[in-house]
């Protein structure tokens, strides 16, 4: 489905060349945030579904060897690093996360309308379903160390429900409510001709709810990336 209250503009796919060895991948909406924003950028595109980006990084020696072969190819030593994923992307993170040394080494961390798990018996009840816990608990984790001040976490979501699978509406209402928070109705243009409804702050941690239930509004926040990105390494934004 497709309407066009929004305009869902797209970015163009023209990038100045980045400096360092550079291989080539079809994902490059990344490389236009880090021209952008002047930073590097690690790209892995491996299929769909969050189980494909799991599963790869089930071998937990994956991450550290990526990083240290980004340094030495580039010939630089990464000062924070930020984990970034749309959509099934969360699966990658959700793994990466896991392993204490590289949940020390993250400072923050982005999900665009990506915080995915199941329904608790396989699918959605009448009124509120109850969610499988294990796959969005350590996101929790993230949230938590976020709002104290020790991390820094923007969650997104949009207004569509799979049906199949929980909605990111119903992770991000799951994940409030562990927190202990309130959602703040809010209205105002977001970028890429996004209209916001809601917002959530604590500390760190900012979950922003949009507008829209049809296929192009997800690729509206993925292409919103750089300016997250911005939002995301400004504290004043933050605790705003």
């Amino acid at each position: 489905m497709v309407e066009h209250t929004r305009p869902h503009p797209r970015l163009v796919k023209s990038v100045s060349p980045l400096p360092g060895k550079r291989v080539e991948l079809e994902a490059w909406i990344p490389e236009v945030a880090a021209v952008k924003l002047k930073i590097a950028v690690i790209t892995i595109d491996t299929g769909s579904g969050s189980g494909v980006y799991a599963r790869q990084f089930t071998d937990h020696a994956l991450f550290g060897q990526v990083l240290r072969d980004a340094a030495a190819q580039g010939g630089v030593t990464f000062s924070s690093v930020t984990l970034t994923g749309w959509s099934a992307g969360q699966g990658a993170i959700r793994e990466i996360l896991s392993v204490p040394e590289y949940y020390a080494q993250v400072s923050r961390v982005l999900l665009i309308d990506g915080l995915h798990t199941g329904y608790d018996g396989g699918k959605p009840g009448p009124l509120e379903s109850k969610l499988e816990p294990d796959h969005p608990e350590i996101f929790l984790q993230f949230a938590r160390d976020a709002g104290a001040g020790k991390k820094a976490m923007l969650v997104t979501h949009s207004e569509i429900f799979p049906g199949t699978f929980a909605s990111t509406t119903e992770t991000a209402e799951w994940m409030i409510g562990q927190l202990g928070s309130k959602r703040r109705p809010v209205l105002r243009h977001g970028p890429m001709g996004t209209q916001q409804l809601s917002e959530v702050k604590l500390g760190g941690f900012r979950l922003i709810g949009y507008a829209g239930n049809s296929a192009p509004d997800p690729v509206d926040q993925l292409h919103s990336l750089a300016e997250y990105l911005r939002w995301l390494s400004n504290r004043a934004f933050l605790s705003r």
